[in-house]
This record gives structure tokens, C-alpha cells and sequence, in this order.
């Protein structure tokens, strides 16, 4: 069950992210296109490495805490029966579904360098998939961290790894919807 889960979060990073990766590509009239409400697209893309940014160091520490918990525990009786709440988790990714006000370093200045902010999520992307490779019996299950967006509570490694794609996901959605009133305004 647990590779299933694991294979699952790997494939709705790499689809997510390579979606995200093409709107990279929209041309500079639409990336710099301000929708009636919320960012251009350009300040998506880089909300989205912001805060991809932040949940890592988050990541990265419950990895190593993990894998460290891993040797000194036996962890078998937690997988028996684990899954992802994935319903939970699938309301990060439709956007408008809830309130939450981010934290001010999470804000896009809508100054960055466009193909910095390429290269930096296509290596946040490939940092997430080297930490499922190294949790790959289990280890995320032993270390928990809180998440206190949508009031997800306390979450595991796994969790907070596919908590990315839903993230980039929700605006994924948010991209589209200024597609959408940039095509009509057009």
C-alpha cells in the first residue's frame, strides 16, 4: 500500500509541476496581465516557489528527523493500515475553497527574475522526489509537524510533500481563471 501512496504523490507532483512549468511560456503580455482580483500570473509563479520555498526547509528537517526516528523505532504497525487523508488534502487544491492569510515572506514581489523562478521550482520539484526516494519504506510516517492551513493539524512528511502539488494545484486553477479574463478583455 505504501508504495501505491507514495508512487501516487510522485506522479501529482511531476503532472502538477510540469503544468506549472508551461505557464512559464504564456508570453509576457499574459504573465504581466493583472486580473480583477488576485496576482498576475507571473506573481503566481512566484508565490508558488516562495512558498514551495518555505514548506522544503519544513521537509527537509522532518526527513532527516524521520530517517533518524527510523533506526531507533520500529514503524511497521504504522503502515498497516496508512493512507493519505487525501480528501483532507485535496481542498488545498481548489481555489477559493477556504480563508487563510499568508504569511508576508510567502507575498510575490512581482519583480523576480521569470526564468530564476523556472529553474528554482523545477529544483524544488526535484528536491521533493529525493525525499520520497529516501522515505521509501515508511520512514515519513514517524515524524509529524503542524500544518495550520485549512486546519489540516498535525501532518507527516508524506503529507506535507503532496500538501505542494495541491498547493500549486490550487493555483494552477487561479492561472486559468486569469486565462480566461485575458482572452475576453483581448
Amino acid at each position: 500500500m505504501l508504495k501505491i501512496i507514495i508512487n501516487k504523490i510522485e506522479a501529482e507532483l511531476k503532472n502538477t509541476f510540469n503544468e506549472v512549468d508551461t505557464c512559464f511560456d504564456a508570453g509576457d503580455s499574459l504573465l504581466e496581465y493583472k486580473p480583477q482580483l488576485g496576482w498576475t500570473i507571473r506573481e503566481v509563479l512566484e508565490h508558488i516557489s516562495l512558498t514551495n520555498y518555505f514548506l522544503l526547509i519544513l521537509i527537509k528537517k522532518g526527513t532527516r528527523k524521520a530517517m533518524e526516528l527510523s533506526k531507533v523505532n520500529d514503524f511497521a504497525n504504522l503502515l498497516i493500515n496508512y493512507d493519505l487523508d487525501w480528501d483532507k488534502l485535496k481542498a488545498i487544491g481548489e481555489h477559493g475553497s477556504f480563508e487563510w492569510n499568508r504569511p508576508r515572506h510567502m507575498e510575490p514581489t512581482g519583480k523576480e527574475d521569470l526564468s530564476l523562478v523556472r529553474e528554482r521550482i523545477k529544483n524544488q520539484l526535484n528536491e521533493c522526489l529525493q525525499y520520497l526516494e529516501q522515505m521509501q519504506h515508511g520512514e515519513g510516517v514517524l515524524y509529524k509537524t503542524m500544518m495550520t492551513v485549512n486546519g489540516l493539524g498535525k501532518i507527516d512528511v508524506y503529507h506535507y510533500i503532496y500538501f505542494l502539488a495541491e498547493h500549486a494545484r490550487r493555483h494552477l486553477m487561479q492561472i486559468q481563471k486569469t486565462k480566461i479574463e485575458y482572452k475576453k478583455q483581448s
